[in-house]
């Protein structure tokens, strides 16, 4: 594992943490927009993205692609599950997924240092990439959805908002505690350096875990019957958490299939076509266990569940 740093490749741990042991992640570096008052206009086969199907910030991009009916018009490319020394790679994996399809680079850092020579920045997915004039627009996957859910809706003729007007305030709230405690929490707790950190993350975490399952109680989704943004940022945690982080990142308190509301709640989301066939429980589990050597220093995969 490593970062680009004044455009070389540093080999480092990509755990970073604050003074009090708690992992801090690195912001975004890319985050430019598409649209009709961007230099990135919404055009069909201009944009490509980059992902890893065990990333959760990457998956909820891949969702919305599906959703937006965006399959025809945005182009993906894959990376290897495992991250190691030389961070993401385009090495094919076992089930033949992988590989860069616009340029046959062999590690995702390599795609960085042609959007910016001297570029000083952890090597992340999602990368929404322009061919035309061959850089990142962003590498926020918070921002790339908001993006896929209004730029391209002329291009598609696709209108459906998940994200509506009447609904932002409320959904940028629970946003920000899905963010914090449970969607970024997850990594508080595996990344802690301390007891304390780790406590205090896990707390955070089931604790907004319960806040939800009160919420689930007596409808569909977290907004009523309808899907929004909130939903489709919260369901890559809700799918990976009993396969990797109840035991990998030591959120044992509980499994979401011991909550009657939020276990329901991930099977009906499961059930949506864009979120069933984007996720790979098999990259998931091996980039997890395989390539977090500082908490699972023998790459020992377990079999279950």
């Amino acid at each position: 594992m490593g970062r680009l740093v004044d455009g070389k490749w540093v080999k480092t741990s990509i755990v970073t943490s604050d003074r009090e042991g708690r992992y801090d992640r690195i912001p975004r570096t890319f985050r430019k927009i598409i649209g009709h008052k961007s230099p990135y206009p919404a055009e069909s086969g201009r944009y490509h993205l980059y992902i890893s199907y065990a990333c959760p910030w990457a998956h909820r991009t891949m969702i919305y692609r599906h959703l937006k009916g965006l399959n025809d018009h945005i182009s993906f490319s894959v990376v290897h599950p495992d991250m190691l020394e030389l961070g993401w790679t385009f090495e094919k994996y076992k089930d033949g997924i992988g590989g860069d399809d616009l340029y046959g680079l062999s590690f995702l850092h390599q795609l960085y240092q042609k959007a910016q020579k001297d570029i000083s920045t952890s090597v992340t997915v999602p990368v929404l990439w322009d061919k035309k004039t061959e850089t990142i627009v962003n590498n926020e996957s918070s921002e790339i959805i908001r993006i896929f859910n209004e730029a391209f809706n002329e291009l598609t003729e696709n209108k459906v908002d998940y994200y509506p007007e009447k609904l932002k305030n409320e959904i940028d709230e629970l946003n920000e505690l899905i963010y914090e405690n449970i969607n970024n929490g997850v990594y508080l707790c595996g990344f802690a350096q301390n007891q304390n950190s780790y406590d205090e993350a896990v707390t955070k975490l089931f604790k907004s875990l319960d806040h939800l399952e009160l919420r689930l109680e007596g409808q569909k989704f977290l907004f009523g019957e309808e899907i929004t943004e909130a939903d489709l940022r919260l369901i890559p945690t809700l799918l990976r958490f009993d396969l990797v982080y109840f035991t990998h990142f030591k959120c044992n308190i509980k499994r979401i299939k011991d909550y009657k509301n939020l276990s329901r709640y991930t099977l009906d989301l499961y059930k949506v076509k864009a979120i069933c066939e984007t996720t790979n429980f098999d990259h998931i589990k091996r980039h997890y266990y395989y390539s977090h050597e500082i908490i699972n220093p023998k790459r020992i995969i377990p079999q279950g569940p």
